[in-house]
């Protein structure tokens, strides 16, 4: 069954994909210039150099910020099914949040959270 359904998938998908660049191709402008191949910034050029460097602190806090926003998604399905699985989902989530506020704790005394 759940053989079936994966090859669906993927032919499903595959089918979308050539599909979407087919009609691409199909009903998509055909005229080329070396101005239609620059990069388009709001119809200013640039002056100098478009690499200036940037704070690592932005990224980090970036990711920092997803990872703990995604596992916080994951505590909606578990709220869902939490009174058919009792105790366990509660000592599941339990190990889970503890996970979490570990993390949390590791990169704030680290100086992830930081504005420098």
């Amino acid at each position: 069954m759940y053989f079936t359904l994966f090859i669906t998938v993927i032919v499903t998908a595959i089918v979308l994909v050539v599909g979407a660049y087919v009609v691409a191709k199909l009903i998509g402008p055909r005229s080329y210039n070396k101005v239609k191949g620059e990069p388009y910034e709001s119809g200013i050029p640039t002056r100098g150099s478009s690499w200036i460097p940037v704070s690592i602190g932005f990224y980090l806090f970036a990711i920092l910020f997803l990872m703990f926003d995604v596992e916080t998604v994951f505590l909606y399905p578990w709220a869902v099914v939490v009174r058919e699985f009792g105790a366990w989902a509660m000592a599941s989530i339990g190990f889970f949040l503890l996970v979490l506020v570990f993390g949390l704790a590791y990169a704030w005394r680290k100086g992830a959270l930081e504005w420098k």
